[in-house]
């Protein structure tokens, strides 16, 4: 007979549950007050975090596909939230940057960024910390090096 996997307990599929699950409640600290998609917020907090980056670069830190951060940058900059200019290194390249606006956007959300994350770790408890250990050796160990 064969075995037959039980869905709901298997790990990847959970993972991906609870990825989702966490991305649609994070969606709402961020969309309800300034209506942005998934990978227009990861490409703000990317260029929030590091002032100004090229889009490849935000594909590989943000594991986003390049066409999908091509879309975002581009509505992002039809908002005036961010600007581009020519890579010194590579002319066929662009530098990204947030503008003024787009960085007090940024500055707006990071506080409830914060209580977002802050509200989770709360309802894990004592269990957070071995939970942030063990995803960092997930990472360490399934991420592809570059």
């Amino acid at each position: 007979m064969m075995k037959k996997l039980e869905l709901e307990h298997f790990l990847p599929y959970r993972l991906n549950r609870i990825s989702t699950a966490v991305s649609q409640e994070f969606k709402a600290v961020y969309g309800r007050h300034h209506d942005l998609t998934v990978p227009e917020w990861r490409v703000l907090a990317t260029l929030g975090q590091f002032e100004e980056m090229s889009a490849k670069d935000i594909g590989r830190h943000s594991s986003m596909h390049k066409t999908k951060v091509s879309r975002a940058a581009k509505a992002l900059e039809e908002r005036r939230w961010l600007k581009r200019r020519e890579s010194p290194l590579d002319r066929r390249e662009e530098i990204l940057s947030l503008t003024s606006l787009g960085r007090r956007t940024y500055a707006d959300i990071i506080p409830r960024a914060v209580a977002f994350e802050e509200r989770i770790l709360k309802m894990l408890g004592p269990d957070a910390r071995a939970l942030l250990a063990a995803l960092d050796r997930l990472e360490e160990n399934l991420t592809p090096a570059e």
